[in-house]
């Protein structure tokens, strides 16, 4: 492969994205300096992307000021070593318009725009909205297709044509739909990231671009590790690192808590940027903090 070859092909955000938390203070207002040094840290060990203002980083609950007070921040702390994504997907394609003008001017360098939620627009609607937001802002665009939480698929066919448009460039991919998204990177050039840290490995074994990954907030020099150990030609490597992930993998996001609990409770117990949720969301018990912290220290006794 020549080195325009090789260019070409890079990923447009990077290969291993951390889908961000937003830290809070005691009381509960952002915390503009943890999220500095929490990620200075992630980029120091190896995250090449930060997804701020995902569900992870709460973006239900923070305002538009903080959303980009926060991109201002993080741009600020890791300078151009790492890209910024600016989450700003709603249910309201105006609203979310507003939200993808005011995240370039802070500063992004892409944009990740969900699914209408709640009110489960039909197919050409969606196509519509993202369109209309790719057409605004001078970014670009990776769609984010979680159905379980927004009602509405992105269908592999709206996804091929999105991708005719020359600022939709990726997908972060939570469909459980392995068939689907194999389609999608068949016929498409998108940048196929995996949503689910579960995921990670066998995504990017068929052609995904990485992840962006709710459990890189606390192990993200190991998640770097499978992809580096794969592309090494390590694939059997690369499958046992996956694997001695997985028990933190379920305890962070299959234990009936939310990514951004979990998170930022094990963020917490570590002595590092997080603080509290906000509501409706509450913080995890003593107990699912013990089983956090118990799977966390056995992957990363040895």
């Amino acid at each position: 492969m020549t080195t325009a070859d090789a260019s070409a092909a890079a990923p447009p955000f990077g290969r291993a994205l951390c889908a961000m938390i937003t830290p809070f203070t005691r009381a509960g207002t952002l915390d503009l300096d943890g999220a500095q040094r929490l990620a200075a840290r992630l980029v120091d060990e190896g995250c090449d992307g930060l997804v701020l203002s995902g569900t992870t980083g709460e973006s239900p609950t923070t305002t538009d000021t903080e959303k980009s007070e926060l991109v201002r921040a993080v741009r600020e702390a890791v300078g151009e070593r790492a890209s910024i994504v600016a989450g700003v997907g709603t249910f309201d394609t105006r609203h979310t318009v507003e939200l993808a003008l005011v995240a370039e001017k802070a500063g992004a360098d892409g944009l990740l725009v969900v699914t209408p939620y709640y009110s489960r627009p039909p197919q050409d609607a969606v196509e519509a909205h993202f369109r209309e937001i790719a057409d605004a802002a001078g970014l670009p665009v990776a769609l984010y297709d979680i159905p379980g939480r927004t009602g509405t698929r992105i269908e592999p066919e709206t996804l091929i044509r999105l991708a005719e448009h020359p600022r939709i460039v990726a997908v972060k991919d939570c469909s459980y739909d392995f068939l689907g998204t194999q389609k999608v990177l068949a016929r498409t050039e998108l940048a196929y990231y995996a949503g689910c840290d579960e995921h990670n490995l066998a995504l990017y074994a068929v052609g995904g671009a990485g992840y962006v990954s709710t459990v890189a907030n606390v192990i993200p020099r190991h998640l770097r590790s499978v992809l580096d150990a794969f592309d090494a030609g390590d694939t059997a490597g690369a499958a046992r690192l996956q694997q001695r992930a997985t028990p933190l993998i379920e305890s962070m996001m299959s234990a009936g808590l939310p990514g951004a609990v979990t998170a930022k409770a094990l963020l917490n117990e570590l002595g590092l940027p997080a603080g509290p949720v906000r509501a409706p969301l509450r913080p995890a018990d003593r107990g699912a903090v013990d089983g956090l912290l118990s799977a966390y220290e056995s992957l990363t006794a040895g």
